[in-house]
C-alpha cells in the first residue's frame, strides 16, 4: 500500500475528531491573555505593537517575528552561546481555544535551530521585481547586490539561501517571506538578516516600517520615513548590525529590515542525547565508545517468537515458506528509561531531577523495547553456515519494526548476508499517531515527541549492542544453527550496520551521528529538517487538517513550524547534521553515510535532501540528471561531484529518477521535477517507493557501501534510474 495513502487512513479518524472538536484549553496551562476573538489574524496574544507586549515591534505582522530573533533571548553565562531563549507565553501563537503554546521547553535552549526557517512579512512584496534568490537559482543568493543578506557575523561571509512566499497563504496579508539557508547554518554563531530595496509587483520600492525605520534614521536624527521612538538600549545593538552590514556592502538608506539571532550551540543541540547514551551504556560497564570495541555486558533481552521458515514449494510460496528468509526472531531488549513515565509510554516526556538540564533515569525506570530479526537464507545454504553481517533498520513516517518483513529486505539480506533487525522508533513510531495528532491541536503537547524520539534512539543504540555482543544474540539458541552436529551463532560480531528509509533515513542521521557500534549507514529517500518538509509532503496531508483547525492563521504556522525544529533538533538529523560525517562528538567514532535520494519524492522533499547533501559534505554520483529534468540553474548548487569510482568518502549522495510525468500503454508512470514553491509534488507515481533500495543497482550500491565502505557506480554513463524508465 502506498504509505502516503496508508498513513492518512491511519489518521483520518483522528484528524476528522479533532476537526469537530477542537482542543480545549489543558489543565494548568497559561492563561491567555487578552486577544482579538478568533479568525484571520486571531490568535496572537497581546497588541503586537506594544511594548509591554514583549512582541518586537520592527515586525508587527506577529509577536515572534521577525523570527528567528535575539530580541527574545536573553543573557546567560552558563550557555555555550551567553543566551537563552526567552519566550513568555504571552509571545506564543494560540490555537483557537485560546491556548498559548507553553514555553517551557523552548526555554531551555541557548539558540535557535541550524535549519530554522528565516520568517518575516513584506506588505506587497513581489519577489520577482526584488529579484531574490529563488530555490532554482540558489547561487544567486551570493550576489553582491542581493536583496536579502544572510550574514556570518563572526566570519563576516554571506550564507547562501533561497527566498519564497507562503503559497499556502491565500490571504496577502497573512502570507510569509520565508528565508531557507542552503545549508544548516553553524552552530554556536550569531547571523545577520538583511532585507534592502524590496520591490512591489509595480517595481516600487516598499519603504521600511516607522519602528525598524527609526532605528536605521537614527544617526540622522530620525524622521527620514516619519519614524518613531528608539529604545535606547537596543539602539547600540542594531548599529552594531548596520555597522557589521556596511562592510559587507549593505547601506544602512537602503534597508528595509535587519535583525540578528544566535544559533543553538553545540551542547544545547546534543547534551541531552549524549547523556542519556552515555549513562545507558555506562551502565553495561562501556565508559569508552569511541574505540569501536565491545565492552562491559550486553542489554538484558528475551526472545518471544522464534519462526522457521521451509523453502517455496513448486505451488509458490505458501504459509510458513519463505525462499530468502531461514528464520524470523521477535523479542525485547531492556532499556534504561529517561521519561517521567513507568516503561516510556506515548504521551512521556523527559524526567529532569533536581534541576538538572540533562535528562535523568527514574530509578528502576526501562522500556521494554520490541525487536524483530530476519535471518537471510543465505547464512545457512548448501548445509553450512554462513556468518551474516547484523544490520539495523529505521522504519518509515509513524510505522513500526514490522516494515523489516518487507520484500525488498528479504532480497537484499539473502543476496549480501545481511540480517536486518527493527525496533518502533518511539516518538514517531505507530503507538505515537494519536499523540502527534494531539499535539497539531495543542502544541504545548509537542515535547514528547523530541523526548521520546531521543529515547528511541537509545533504543536502536541499545538493540545494536545486543545484536553486536557476544555474550548477547549471538549466545540465544534463537540466533543459532546446527551445522555437522554442532550449534553456531550465524552472526558475524565484528562490526553493526545500519540502514534506514523515509522517517528512518530522516532520523538516521541523528542516529548515526551518535552511533557508538556502527560507523556506516545508508539513508534511503532522506532530509533533514522537518520544518522545511512539513508543507512539501503529501503525507502531511492529515495533519494539516487538525493544524488548519486549531491554528488556523498561516502566518502563525509558518512561526509554529520554526518553533518546533527548535525542538525537533534534538532528535533528527537537522541537530546532529554537523556532525554527522565530519566533526564527531566527544566519546563518539567517525562515520561514513551514503544518501540514496529520490527525484520529485512525493513524501521527503528533494531539496531537503539537497540542504543534507551540502551540510554534510557530501559529494553526488553524476551525470546526476538528463539534461532539461531539472528546473534549477545548476541541479543540486553547492555539491561537490563525484570525480570517480569507486569512492571512498565520509559522505556521498546518488539520485534516483523515476522519469518525468509521461503516459505508457494507457498507464501513468514518473512524475514532474517537484514545485519551486512550498507544496508538495503530488502528481503521477511516488518515487519514495519504488525507491534505490528497490532495484538491483540501488540494492548493490547501498551493500557495497555497508560492507566495503565504498561508492561504485552501478548506474553506467546515464543518470540512475527507477522504475521502468530507462532515459528520454
Amino acid at each position: 500500500m502506498n504509505r502516503s495513502f496508508a498513513l492518512f487512513s491511519a489518521l483520518a479518524v483522528t484528524a476528522a475528531l479533532m476537526v469537530s472538536t477542537p482542543v480545549a484549553a489543558a489543565a494548568g496551562a497559561p492563561t491567555p491573555p487578552p486577544g482579538p476573538s478568533a479568525g484571520p489574524g486571531a490568535g496572537h496574544g497581546p497588541d503586537r505593537g506594544s511594548p509591554q507586549s514583549g512582541c518586537d515591534p520592527i515586525d508587527p505582522s506577529a509577536c515572534l517575528l521577525p523570527f528567528p530573533d535575539d530580541y527574545f533571548t536573553v543573557p546567560d553565562p552558563s550557555t555555550e552561546t551567553g543566551r537563552r531563549i526567552a519566550f513568555s507565553p504571552g509571545m506564543m501563537p494560540q490555537n483557537i481555544a485560546g491556548t498559548p503554546i507553553d514555553p517551557t521547553e523552548w526555554n531551555r535552549n541557548d539558540g535557535f535551530s541550524p535549519g530554522t526557517p528565516i520568517l518575516t512579512r513584506v506588505p506587497g512584496v513581489d519577489l520577482t521585481k526584488t529579484k531574490a534568490a529563488p530555490i532554482t537559482d540558489i547561487g544567486a543568493s551570493l550576489d553582491d547586490d542581493a536583496p536579502i543578506v544572510l550574514l556570518n557575523s563572526r566570519t563576516g561571509k554571506r550564507t547562501a539561501y533561497w527566498a519564497e512566499l507562503d503559497a499556502n497563504a491565500t490571504d496577502p496579508a497573512r502570507q510569509a517571506l520565508i528565508i531557507h539557508p542552503a545549508a544548516n547554518l553553524a552552530e554556536g554563531t550569531r547571523y545577520i538578516v538583511a532585507l534592502r530595496s524590496m520591490r512591489d509587483r509595480t517595481g516600487r520600492l516598499i519603504p521600511p516600517g516607522p519602528a525598524f525605520a527609526a532605528y536605521a534614521d537614527s544617526q540622522h536624527g530620525g524622521g527620514k520615513h516619519g519614524a518613531g521612538k528608539v529604545d535606547s538600549r537596543r539602539l547600540a545593538q542594531m548599529n552594531k548590525i548596520f555597522a557589521t552590514l556596511e562592510k559587507s556592502g549593505v547601506k544602512r538608506q537602503s534597508l528595509y529590515l535587519a535583525w540578528d539571532f544566535t544559533v543553538a550551540g553545540e551542547r544545547g543541540l546534543s547534551e541531552r542525547m549524549l547523556h542519556i547514551r552515555d549513562d545507558a551504556f555506562r551502565q553495561l560497564g562501556d565508559r569508552d565508545l569511541d574505540d569501536k570495541r565491545v565492552q562491559g555486558r550486553s542489554p538484558r533481552f528475551a526472545v518471544d517468537s522464534v519462526q522457521d521458515f521451509s523453502e517455496c514449494g513448486a505451488d509458490g510460496c505458501q504459509t510458513g515458506e519463505n525462499d530468502q528468509v531461514a528464520r524470523r526472531v521477535a523479542g525485547r531488549v531492556f532499556v534504561p528509561c529517561y521519561l517521567d513515565e513507568s516503561g516510556c509510554p506515548s504521551g512521556a516526556t523527559f524526567h529532569y531531577s533536581n534541576g538538572s538540564s540533562s535528562p535523568t533515569q527514574i530509578p528502576g525506570n526501562e522500556r521494554a523495547a520490541n525487536f524483530i530479526c530476519n535471518i537471510p537464507r543465505s547464512a545457512v545454504s548448501g548445509g553450512r553456515i554462513h556468518k551474516v553481517h547484523p544490520s539495523l533498520y529505521g522504519h518509515g513516517l509513524l510505522g513500526s519494526a514490522g516494515e523489516v518483513d518487507s520484500g525488498k529486505l528479504y532480497t537484499l539480506g539473502d543476496d549480501h548476508g545481511i540480517m536486518f533487525c527493527a525496533t518502533d522508533w518511539i516518538g514517531l513510531a505507530r503507538d505515537d499517531r494519536a499523540t502527534a495528532a494531539e499535539a497539531y491541536g495543542d502544541f504545548s503537547k509537542f515535547p514528547t515527541v523530541a523526548d521520546r524520539g531521543q529515547q528511541g534512539m537509545l533504543d536502536f543504540l541499545y538493540l545494536g549492542r545486543a545484536m553486536i555482543h557476544p555474550d548477547g544474540f549471538a549466545a540465544n539458541p534463537a540466533f543459532q544453527f546446527d551445522e555437522n552436529g554442532r550449534t553456531e551463532s550465524v552472526i558475524d560480531t565484528r562490526e553493526l550496520l545500519y540502514l534506514g528509509g523515509s522517517q528512518g533515513g530522516i532520523m538516521g542521521g541523528a542516529l548515526t551521528a551518535v552511533a557508538p557500534d556502527f560507523t556506516r549507514g545508508v539513508l534511503g529517500v532522506p532530509g533533514m529538517n522537518y520544518s522545511l518538509l512539513l508543507n512539501r509532503s503529501v503525507d502531511f496531508a492529515p495533519f494539516q487538517a487538525i493544524f488548519d483547525q486549531n491554528y488556523p492563521d498561516k502566518l502563525d504556522q509558518q512561526i509554529i513550524f520554526g518553533l518546533l525544529q527548535m525542538l525537533w533538533d534534538r532528535s533528527e538529523a537537522g541537530g546532529y547534521a554537523h556532525h554527522m560525517t565530519t566533526d564527531t562528538y566527544p566519546n563518539t567514532p567517525a562515520h561514513q553515510v551514503l544518501l540514496l535520494a529520490s527525484y520529485g519524492d512525493h513524501q521527503v522533499s528533494t531539496w531537503s535532501a539537497g540542504v543534507e547533501a551540502r551540510t554534510i559534505g557530501a559529494r553526488i554520483r553524476t551525470p546526476i540528471l538528463d539534461p532539461g529534468r531539472s528546473r534549477e540553474k545548476t541541479p543540486f548548487w553547492g555539491v561537490p561531484r563525484m570525480e570517480h569510482s569507486p569512492y571512498r568518502g565520509p559522505a556521498t549522495i546518488t539520485l534516483w529518477d523515476i522519469g518525468p510525468l509521461r503516459t505508457v500503454d494507457g498507464e501513468v508512470e514518473g512524475t514532474p521535477p517537484p514545485p519551486v514553491e512550498n507544496v508538495p509534488n503530488s502528481e503521477g507515481v511516488d518515487p519514495h517507493g519504488p525507491d534505490a533500495t528497490e532495484t538491483a543497482a540501488g540494492q548493490e550500491q547501498l551493500a557495497t557501501f555497508l560492507l566495503d565502505g565504498v561508492v561504485v557506480d552501478t548506474c553506467g554513463d546515464h543518470p540512475c534510474y527507477l522504475d521502468r524508465w530507462t532515459g528520454p
